[in-house]
């Protein structure tokens, strides 16, 4: 295969060549058969919630500002 430049390629020729590796990069993905129920229920059990007492984003940043 030769070396070819995108500046050589026609749209149609770059169109056809991004959908190749678009469809190449998805059929190495594993298929997910989760349902959208257990993905939303995953995500929460992973999601971290920070304890009631911590500083907010804000107040971190100003503390850190006014150091």
């Amino acid at each position: 295969m030769r070396t070819q430049r995108v500046s050589d390629m026609t749209i149609e020729e770059l169109k056809t060549f991004v959908t190749q590796i678009v469809d190449e990069k998805l059929h190495r993905v594993p298929e997910d058969d989760r349902t959208v129920e257990e993905v939303l229920a995953a995500m929460d059990q992973i999601r971290w919630t920070p304890p009631p007492d911590a500083k907010t984003t804000s107040e971190m940043i100003r503390e850190d500002r006014d150091q």
